[in-house]
């Protein structure tokens, strides 16, 4: 039997949402770029590049408008709203990005909050790979979604 994704002759498809009813949504992610107290405070203040955080920000704005080009079952969905959030901890060595996306439409933003959370933690890792090659990209998670017919979400906290 053929899933709700891929016909019975295999190919694979787009879920038919059309008849489904436009309703607020709302996704919450998070990504965070772990490397070294050095290569946060580089990316705090800056480098040659320019201004990191920024383009950290907007490279998830791009991502979340650009998901459903890089994700073959996304559909393209009416966002109403999109923040990036970027919390560096140098202490710890590592910055969390945090992607809020919104909007009213037949399908969730889920997968839209998770590009742009990773995309933007990418964009951090660019700059970062200069100071740190061990830099990483970790824990890109949904936190919390609402809306939809599968109802509302709330990841547990991590251990």
């Amino acid at each position: 039997m053929a899933s709700d994704q891929t016909g019975a002759d295999g190919v694979t498809r787009i879920v038919e949402v059309g008849v489904k009813p436009e309703t607020d949504r709302e996704a919450v992610a998070e990504s965070w770029l772990v490397t070294t107290a050095e290569a946060v405070a580089h990316l705090v203040a800056g480098t040659k590049k320019g201004a990191p955080l920024e383009s950290a920000k907007v490279a998830g704005l791009i991502g979340v408008k650009e998901t459903p080009r890089l994700l073959p079952h996304c559909h393209p969905i009416r966002v109403t709203g999109v923040e990036v959030d970027l919390a560096p901890d140098p202490q710890a060595g590592r910055i969390r990005v945090l992607v809020t996306v919104r909007a009213h439409d037949r399908t969730g933003v889920e997968m839209e909050a998770l590009t742009g959370a990773a995309v933007a933690a990418l964009s951090l890792y660019d700059t970062a790979k200069a100071f740190d090659r061990a830099a990483r990209v970790e824990g890109v998670r949904l936190l919390s979604k609402t809306g939809g017919k599968s109802g509302d979400y709330r990841a547990d906290p991590p251990a």
